[in-house]
């Protein structure tokens, strides 16, 4: 017998491993731009001396460079920042005009809550304690801003936890013990402030105009060039845990992220909640208890159309059945007194949660159906014939084996709501809550309020943002962290769909 001629697979197994590879170098090619131009933004940059052929001098951080439309001249871009001073953050430099540039250690870099930064140097540190110049102000400068910070804390936490919470009580109506707690609060309050002014500094840009600047308005102080490899890691480190940590400020285009972080996480586990069982039930219908006629061959068709429905679409349906219709209602029988300022009848996290969980019905209940069908029918004959009633079959036998499959529509579910942007903007998100929803205050988790999201944080910052040039890096970063929420989310599925496929058994694939 001749022996059997192998056939070439042709070209088909190389393309195949191409595309595969071509998928995961642009997968690493975003995450390394978004890494790099998202955290190299809170290291240290060194700030340069720049003096130009006609004596002018500046002094600021090397941004990009890039060439004259219509030649071969270039331009170097810096920022300088001290709008107060010049108006503008932002110098466009020709590189040929350029005389000398220097790297001097006493430059400093002051972070402030108006005007935004200050790039000079430090002359004198005035305040109760006297005049501090030369090289002892700097040091007194930074153990003054480490006090100022714990009496910001201090102030901040008296502000959340103790003055927001009694102000909401005696809405409620009149109360003696909290209007006398309230009013202790407020005198600390007081004190703290009159504890955080006083002191002013005196400061010089380069060009030689003086500044004096409360010293209360100033945030941080640094002197990159003068700082070691190591200081610079670990400011990098502070800055970076600032941005998680911190509440935004200055519209946006300052300080950090908590609020958003926060507020994606809590809806995106709200939406699950309320998602998981209708979708799992649906599929369990369609596929165990449902007559498999036309009809439900009909509602397959169209629950699988919905997956491709575009996301405005089931924003509108949430803004006009949950927060006009459902939200109008209960407001009506239950905060009639309120209004017509409106609790529930205005956009909130319940309605937010509730329009993804409608978003992301038909990935759970498609997923939940291909894993039902994945489940041998011998394993239900099996249990019946055991004397397992149809429940039992169910609830002991098939759903175990099916919760892998329902916990990856889960994950997709969950990568698709955590990045959506375009129903939010109808439902509840907010460009700036500073307090997240969540208290001590009764009920604690306060469903009627609104809530920041990161996807929506990146959409404010590139496209409503006063300065887009400084936007950008603090796009790139929330942009990082927004996958690396969505990678977190998804991995915590994929572990505990791991775990139930290791404790269960791993389905045959068909």
């Amino acid at each position: 017998m001749a022996g059997r001629v192998g056939r070439s697979e042709g070209p088909w197994p190389w393309l195949a491993a191409g595309s595969v590879a071509l998928s995961l170098l642009l997968l690493l090619a975003l995450l390394t731009l978004l890494a790099v131009r998202g955290l190299g933004h809170f290291w240290p940059a060194p700030l340069a001396l720049v003096t130009l052929e006609d004596g002018q001098r500046l002094a600021g951080r090397a941004v990009h460079e890039e060439s004259v439309p219509g030649g071969e001249a270039r331009e170097r871009l810096y920022f300088t920042g001290n709008r107060d001073l010049a108006g503008d953050i932002w110098t466009w430099v020709p590189v040929a005009e350029i005389a000398s540039r220097a790297f001097p250690e006493e430059l400093v870099v002051l972070e402030r809550r108006r005007w935004g930064a200050f790039l000079g140097r430090l002359v004198a540190l005035e305040g109760e304690a006297g005049r501090r110049e030369g090289q002892a102000a700097w040091p007194a400068l930074q153990a003054r801003l480490a006090e100022l910070e714990a009496l910001r804390g201090e102030r901040d936490r008296l502000r959340e936890a103790v003055v927001t919470p009694l102000v909401r009580r005696l809405e409620r109506g009149p109360d003696a013990a909290a209007e006398a707690e309230l009013a202790r609060a407020n005198a600390r309050i007081r004190e703290l402030q009159a504890d955080m002014a006083g002191d002013t500094l005196v400061l010089e840009s380069v060009d030689g105009r003086r500044l004096t600047q409360p010293l209360e308005e100033v945030l941080r102080a640094l002197r990159p060039n003068a700082m070691s490899p190591v200081d610079k890691l670990a400011t990098w480190g502070r800055e970076v845990w600032r941005f998680l940590s911190e509440g935004p400020r200055a519209a946006n285009s300052a300080g950090g992220v908590w609020p958003a972080i926060f507020g994606t996480v809590l809806m995106v586990l709200l939406m699950s909640v309320v998602v998981t069982p209708f979708g799992v039930l649906a599929g369990i219908y369609l596929n165990e208890v449902a007559h498999q006629g036309r009809f439900t061959h009909l509602v397959r068709i169209a629950v699988r159309n919905l997956a491709g429905v575009p996301s405005i679409v089931y924003g509108v349906f949430g803004l006009g059945v949950f927060v006009y219709g459902i939200g109008g209602t209960l407001d009506e029988w239950f905060f009639a007194e309120s209004l017509p300022s409106p609790t529930f009848g205005t956009g909130g996290l319940l309605w937010a949660s509730l329009t993804l969980a409608l978003l992301t019905l038909p990935v759970v209940i498609v997923a939940t159906e291909e894993g039902l069908a994945r489940v041998p029918d011998h394993q239900r004959e099996g249990a019946l014939a055991l004397g397992a009633t149809r429940v039992e079959m169910l609830t002991r036998v098939v759903l175990p084996m099916t919760a892998p499959a329902m916990l990856t529509g889960m994950i997709l579910a969950v990568a698709r709501a955590a990045g959506e942007v375009a129903p939010l903007m109808l439902v509840g998100v907010a460009k700036l809550a500073p307090q997240v929803p969540v208290d001590g205050d009764f009920p604690y988790l306060h469903l009627d309020r609104k809530f920041m999201h990161l996807g929506y944080h990146i959409y404010d910052l590139a496209f409503h943002g006063g300065d887009v040039q400084a936007a950008m890096p603090l796009v790139y970063a929330t942009a990082l962290l927004l996958v690396l929420v969505i990678l977190v989310l998804n991995l915590t599925a994929i572990f505990l769909r791991h775990h139930l496929r290791a404790r269960h058994g791993a389905l045959p694939r068909h």
